[in-house]
């Protein structure tokens, strides 16, 4: 089982096309569909801008998690200030134009302790080091150091840890929707974990 709210893991305008459609294709319908596609493209481009940005993921050496080495269990220091912590990653961002990975979690969670040894490995280490400011938050058992995720409007109880937030230097979140999909890494390749992290890099 995912690390879930519980604190449960397994272990430790609108447009008329029909009227458009019948005055467009009118006269000549060669035309009125290069112009239509042009339209199309140009609409799909601007709608998905960090596609053609993202950042290639890396190469992960080791195919499965049972060849993953552990060199952390306690990735969250429980002592330490969280908002100097997350503010002094957004000061970092903003002089490095990097985005900011914010990894809310707890150290009895299997897949958070996933999670931070995945990011340990040379490679994702090199790639989150050159796209990234990170901070890891501990969020106890859902009751610790929640004002981090209350500022960028996630008031409700975490849907499950880990939970990684990814926002702008100037503290716009990117991956709204998506902050507890590493929830389950246990059930994860480490590919396909890295993949993740990669895919909201762009800028």
């Amino acid at each position: 089982m995912p690390c879930n709210q519980h604190g449960d893991t397994g272990d430790t305008e609108k447009i008329n096309w029909r009227a458009k459609r019948t005055k467009t294709f009118s006269r000549d319908p060669r035309a009125s569909l290069l112009k239509l596609s042009a339209a199309a493209a140009f609409l799909l481009a601007s709608l998905l801008p960090s596609v053609a940005v993202a950042a290639t993921a890396p190469r992960v050496h080791i195919p499965t998690l049972a060849e993953l080495p552990i060199e952390e269990m306690r990735p969250y220091d429980e002592t330490a200030n969280a908002d100097a912590a997350v503010n002094a990653a957004f000061a970092r961002a903003k002089k490095s134009h990097r985005r900011v990975l914010i990894d809310l979690g707890g150290n009895w969670c299997g897949d958070c302790i996933i999670l931070d040894n995945i990011m340990q490995l040379p490679e994702v280490r090199r790639f989150v080091d050159a796209h990234y400011e990170t901070v890891s938050v501990d969020v106890g058992r859902f009751d610790r150091n929640l004002q981090i995720p209350a500022r960028f409007g996630i008031t409700k109880r975490l849907e499950g840890v880990p939970s990684v937030l990814i926002a702008t230097p100037e503290g716009r979140l990117v991956n709204e929707g998506h902050t507890a999909a590493l929830a389950d890494a246990r059930t994860m390749t480490p590919q396909a974990i890295a993949d993740w992290i990669a895919q909201w890099a762009g800028k």
